[in-house]
């Protein structure tokens, strides 16, 4: 079974086929992404036009050899490591290639099992780095998302901030897309733990059997399907944060293990009978009305004291409007730098209606819509006709079409009785559509607008049946 890597793609640079062909097949095989070059000529050729994070190379090869070819790659290409491939004879020379840049160094005679796990320790390098790299953004675009000039939201934030100092469990409640999970980011960076991990887990987005397999792990053969260990959210939280959004949507027999955890700070994973210390801070959120649920016998009493000892109430943007013009200019920034776009005008009656929508999204919404705009702009202009396509009105707009509605037929569709489950559902599905319509039925693209995950994507297709 091939392992998920991530598209880590790695050079193989040898003039002797069969070796070539032995790396390929095992790394492949591995489940790296693997191209083959017979000369260090070759390699630079395709250097040119393809990225890599890895060069594999052989020492002695005719022409440019392994160390001119290192040289060259340290010069140009820094970010991609090289590790040189060599023979008993010339380890000393091996080494000396060490002290311009390489990563380390394989004798070919030795068991292949040893380059792998080199190869695997950049991997873990490069990825972390990434992770890294991708958190400080994400934090730089937290605490602007965060700037607000509304006093109850600054009330909140600094409840929040004083909440981060302890290591108490924090629950946050706020209708859908008022960025609870941006907030949970927030409350993560200004805590001891920020230097540690902080795993996300969208409890909405797995059934109960995968959902307990994310949070728990489970052991190799542990149920059909389990073909390898995997480490649980748990686990891999060990000395960080773990966040666990829409955790309304957790089964009763879930919620049962979810306290055991919380209490006793242990762990097992399914099909093990060995119990593992975990330290984690736990943040939880939810749209739902949890005491609801708690009368309705769908969300437990004693799990829901354990995660809420601090609760947060973010509220909904249109009970902040004084923010909008901030969070329109941060949101216009940020999708003209993705999308590679330039815009020098908005036009005045755009302003207006932004400035004036309720956003029922929210944030979310609001950040939808913004990418949506620049991406319908033309010759850096952003267009009232664009902005109304979606049906982002004023509150003098949206009376009067309220008042149309209550003229024609349409008023029969409204007074019919329909499960709201229907009405979202319904909703959801054509905003779906459309989102995969915009961006030409790439999937990867529409989730990234819709602001969830590929897999939580393919779902809702598969679910709505839209093909």
């Amino acid at each position: 079974m091939k392992g998920n890597f991530n598209h880590f793609k790695i050079l193989i640079v040898d003039d002797e086929e069969e070796y070539r062909e032995v790396f390929k097949e095992i790394l492949d095989e591995k489940g790296y992404i693997t191209k083959a070059a017979s000369s260090g000529e070759e390699a630079l050729n395709i250097l040119k036009t393809h990225s890599f994070h890895l060069v594999l190379t052989d020492l002695i090869m005719k022409g440019i050899d392994g160390i001119e070819l290192l040289e060259k790659i340290k010069e140009e290409y820094s970010e991609t490591e090289v590790i040189i491939i060599t023979g008993y004879g010339t380890v000393e020379n091996a080494v000396a290639a060490m002290k311009k840049g390489a990563f380390t160094y394989f004798i070919k005679s030795h068991d292949l099992e040893e380059l792998t796990i080199e190869i695997e320790k950049i991997r873990k390098i490069f990825y972390l780095e990434n992770d890294n790299e991708i958190f400080k953004n994400q934090q730089k675009n937290s605490k602007y998302m965060l700037n607000t000039n509304n006093k109850k939201f600054i009330k909140i934030i600094n409840m929040a901030e004083k909440a981060a100092n302890s290591n108490v469990n924090i629950l946050i409640l706020g209708d859908s897309g008022v960025g609870k999970e941006v907030f949970a980011k927030y409350i993560h960076s200004c805590s001891e733990r920020k230097d540690r991990h902080f795993l996300a887990v969208n409890c909405h987005a797995f059934s109960d059997n995968l959902l307990e397999s994310e949070l728990f792990g489970h052991e190799k053969g542990a149920f059909t399907g389990a073909i390898e260990q995997r480490k649980g959210r748990f686990e891999a939280a060990h000395g960080g944060t773990l966040f666990l959004d829409e955790i309304g949507d957790i089964s009763l027999s879930t919620q049962v293990k979810l306290l055991r955890t919380i209490e006793t700070k242990k762990v097992e994973r399914i099909g093990s009978n060995k119990t593992m210390d975990v330290d984690f801070r736990l943040i939880s959120a939810t749209n739902k009305d949890i005491q609801k649920s708690i009368s309705n016998g769908e969300f437990r009493e004693d799990l829901f004291y354990r995660i809420s000892t601090i609760i947060i109430e973010i509220p909904p943007l249109r009970d902040r409007k004084e923010d909008l013009p901030n969070l329109i200019e941060f949101f216009l920034e940020k999708s003209k730098l993705e999308l590679k776009k330039q815009i020098h005008t908005i036009e005045k009656k755009v302003m207006e209606r932004l400035l004036s929508y309720d956003y029922p999204g929210n944030v979310r919404e609001l950040k939808n819509i913004i990418e949506r705009l620049v991406v319908l702009s033309e010759n850096g202009i952003i267009k009232d006709i664009d902005l109304s396509k979606y049906r982002v009105d004023s509150e003098r707009d949206t009376k009067s079409r309220e008042e149309k509605i209550h003229n024609n037929k349409e008023v029969e569709e409204i007074q019919r009785i329909r499960s709201l489950k229907d009405i979202r559902s319904e909703a959801e599905a054509k905003y779906i559509k459309k989102a995969l319509e915009i961006s030409g039925n790439n999937v990867t693209e529409a989730a990234r607008k819709l602001s969830i995950s590929r897999r939580q994507l393919f779902n809702k297709i598969n679910e709505y049946k839209l093909r």
